[in-house]
């Protein structure tokens, strides 16, 4: 018992110290293959800190093709209050088909002590794009260990990129990319995240990784639009407003934030909402690497806060920033 008490007194000291500090950049840096992108962020109640799930991209092997954003596991990061993290794992996912796999982009959420995991599944390691996808439903006690539970049925198999917000303890709504209607942002609505129904196209946009937010008494979107992130903003999760700046598009300055912010999370936590996003360095337009370098394929993770003026979303990405996060149920 005197030891979990000082393993707690020690975890909350090493936090207060952390919180003190503006955040490195990068913010993370997958030690293994250099890959991280598409993050989403969880608190994990059992150790009593944050995990970071991450599509961990093989950017260090040798390839020109597209091979090295195939055959790749889920990544797992541990952050005692997300201003600084330490690779920690790879997901031990139970679904891996003798025929081959790749994972990408997985959402997370917790309902009744029982995390769900919606990861984007495709059959193999391929040197081109022209393969299905499909989103795979998965759930876990631990967040370190998941079981299958099915191949969720929507508007076809050529989906990516799951994003779920829990609308009340009945009803849950997911956004996805549906790359056969160019890429648009598609949904489907569930009452128990076992059973969902799609219901279409959600906002007329191209874009990939949609994250759906509460923040201010308003329900946002995020889109990755390959040109920085579009911003739209709603009050019922049906109709939604583009706003007219987007976040993340111009360089920072900082070390390895040169180049646009990707496919992102947002944890809002007392109040303060942060955004986790991911950046190709070697991509930035005044210095490009020559394409299949390593330069070129690396990703890191950066994170930075985001504002609230006069109804937008704003980002300063050059802005020191400050994080303690809270547990979160």
């Amino acid at each position: 018992m005197r030891c979990l008490i000082f393993m707690i007194v020690i975890c909350f000291w090493v936090a207060n110290v952390e919180a003190q500090k503006a955040v490195t950049k990068p913010l993370y840096d997958d030690p293994v293959y250099h890959g991280a992108a598409d993050p989403v962020i969880i608190y994990n109640k059992h150790k009593k800190c944050w995990w970071m799930f991450y599509t961990n991209r093989r950017a260090s092997i040798a390839d020109s093709s597209v091979s090295w954003v195939h055959g790749t596991r889920i990544g797992i990061a541990e952050s005692v209050n997300g201003s600084s993290w330490k690779y920690l794992d790879t997901a031990n996912i139970n679904f891996r088909p003798d025929k081959g796999y790749t994972h990408w982009a997985p959402d997370v959420t917790v309902h009744n002590g029982l995390y769900h995991m919606y990861l984007t599944y495709v059959p193999g390691t391929f040197k081109d794009w022209n393969h299905p996808r499909v989103i795979v439903h998965l759930t876990s006690g631990d967040l370190k260990n998941w079981q299958y539970q099915s191949v969720l049925k929507l508007v076809n198999e050529k989906v990516i990129d799951a994003s779920v917000y829990k609308v009340n303890d009945s009803f849950w709504r997911m956004w996805y990319n549906n790359e056969k209607d160019g890429k648009s942002i598609y949904y489907a609505d569930s009452k128990d995240l076992y059973h969902w129904e799609d219901k279409g196209k959600a906002i007329d946009t191209r874009g990939e990784g949609p994250k759906v937010f509460f923040w201010r008494n308003k329900y946002f979107m995020i889109v990755d639009a390959w040109k920085g992130m579009e911003i739209f903003s709603s009050d019922d999760l049906m109709n939604w407003e583009k706003q007219s700046d987007r976040i993340l598009e111009q360089p920072g300055k900082g070390n390895d934030d040169q180049a646009i912010g990707g496919h992102c999370d947002v944890v809002v936590n007392n109040d303060r909402a942060y955004v986790y996003y991911f950046t190709h360095p070697g991509r930035r337009q005044d210095k490009p690497a020559s394409k299949g370098s390593f330069e070129n394929k690396r990703s890191v993770i950066q994170v930075a806060e985001l504002k609230l003026e006069y109804g937008e979303i704003v980002c300063d990405r050059d802005r020191p920033v400050y994080i303690s996060l809270k547990p979160s149920e």
